[in-house]
């Protein structure tokens, strides 16, 4: 903040002539005046009522001052008669008797003879309480600043105008975001809504379209809101990764896959190493890939995605073997589950879809028309029942495990050893 040299106070200079008569009947006069009021009964003057004012201080970036002084003065400044503190949120205010004052502020590292701002011919009233601010956004500040100084003061306040912009951007896209994460849950949600929804006796096939219905609209939603951000913030890697989920929901898949390369070239170039968004995006091409029968590209993506950011390695493993598991690439899946129990062997689903794609690629036994599963497919299968005995699978499972064969032809209830 700047300081500036107060004006003086305008004040009569040099000797005054008064005739010699008019002196010396003044000097006559005064012993008698004054034994006429020794003389006469004391008169108490009359109480001055007091003003108030009160208002707040504002730097030219239109923020309120934190401390510093406010003062009264009735000679330009030469004297400070009257000083209020100003608070944490630039307010100040105080009383004083009635006349007119220059008000000045001094933040409390201003040098002795300046001040930081200052209003003149201020009038305080008996009785009343004035408002009167001290907003370093007027002209009149402006104009008592020096060329470079007002250049300076220009530039912060483009500056400032930028950042408030941004802010509000920010604060815009925020909310966006808050309404897309819900979006998202939904998605997630949409067969337990379709199925409350619907009436009791509804059929699976009912519950099921309409819980399609609601992911699509959610998708599409997602979708607009995360293109207008994208639009207004181009340079952040987020919101291009929000938008290419969204577009692989709606199966855009050349545009997902354009989203996605454009997170990862965003994040790749940050200064600082941003390992979430590198390996949401590299997986976010692996499922592009993964839903579109590219399988050794998608392969590359989860391994780039784990390599970027290995604290979530575990997590985009699994979604590796599940979106595989639901596009039915029964080989792809085996691989990706086996890959990702080595991350978390205690992962119920990881085991059922290791084993749901042993069996879909076993044999029939041509005499009982039995599936023959291998040892290894059974051992999957019953562990998924271990870690999950009540889990989404744990019925099929056992049908499964109750009708099939093992390669030795023995129930698979009760393997050979």
């Amino acid at each position: 903040m700047h300081c500036m040299r107060l004006v003086p106070w305008l004040r009569l200079r040099g000797p005054i002539s008064f005739p010699i008569a008019l002196s010396l009947l003044v000097i006559l006069l005064r012993p008698a005046a004054a034994q006429q009021d020794s003389a006469a009964p004391a008169q108490q003057a009359p109480a001055v009522e007091m003003g108030r004012i009160h208002g707040r201080v504002i730097n030219p970036q239109g923020v309120p001052q934190n401390g510093g002084t406010v003062s009264l003065s009735t000679d330009g400044g030469e004297t400070l008669s009257y000083n209020f503190p100003v608070s944490a949120t630039g307010e100040f205010s105080g009383q004083a008797p009635p006349g007119e004052y220059m008000v000045i502020y001094r933040t409390a590292d201003a040098p002795e003879g300046k001040a930081n701002d200052y209003i003149q011919g201020v009038q305080i009233a008996p009785g009343q309480d004035l408002a009167q601010d001290l907003d370093m956004r007027r002209q009149e500040y402006f104009d008592r600043l020096s060329p470079d100084e007002q250049k300076r003061l220009r530039e912060a306040a483009a500056a400032n105008e930028e950042a408030v912009a941004a802010n509000q951007l920010i604060t815009a896209v925020n909310a966006d975001l808050q309404r897309v994460n819900q979006d998202f849950e939904d998605i997630v949600n949409a067969r337990a809504t379709a199925a409350h929804t619907l009436a009791s006796n509804a059929s699976a096939a009912d519950i099921d379209a309409m819980a399609v219905e609601i992911r699509n609209s959610k998708y599409a939603e997602i979708e607009s809101v995360m293109a207008k951000a994208t639009a207004e913030q181009p340079a952040e890697p987020g919101l291009w990764i929000y938008l290419g989920r969204a577009q692989v929901g709606t199966k855009d898949f050349l545009d997902a896959e354009t989203s996605f390369k454009k997170a990862l070239d965003l994040a790749s170039k940050a200064q600082a190493p941003r390992p979430l968004l590198l390996g949401a995006a590299d997986a976010g091409l692996g499922e592009v890939y993964a839903r579109t029968l590219m399988v050794d590209e998608a392969n590359a993506a989860f391994n780039a995605a784990v390599k970027a950011d290995p604290a979530n390695s575990a997590s985009y493993l699994r979604s590796q073997a599940l979106i595989f598991f639901e596009e039915k690439n029964t080989e792809a899946q085996i691989d990706a589950a086996d890959e990702a129990l080595k991350t978390d062997p205690n992962d119920a689903l990881l085991y059922f879809i290791k084993a749901q794609g042993m069996a879909m690629n076993a044999p029939v036994d041509p005499d009982t028309n039995k599936l023959i599963l291998t040892p290894d497919c059974v051992a999957a299968f019953r562990k998924y029942l271990e870690l999950a005995p009540t889990g989404q699978h744990a019925a099929d499972v056992k049908a499964i495990l109750e009708k099939a064969a093992t390669q030795t032809g023995s129930s698979s209830g009760s393997p050979q050893q």
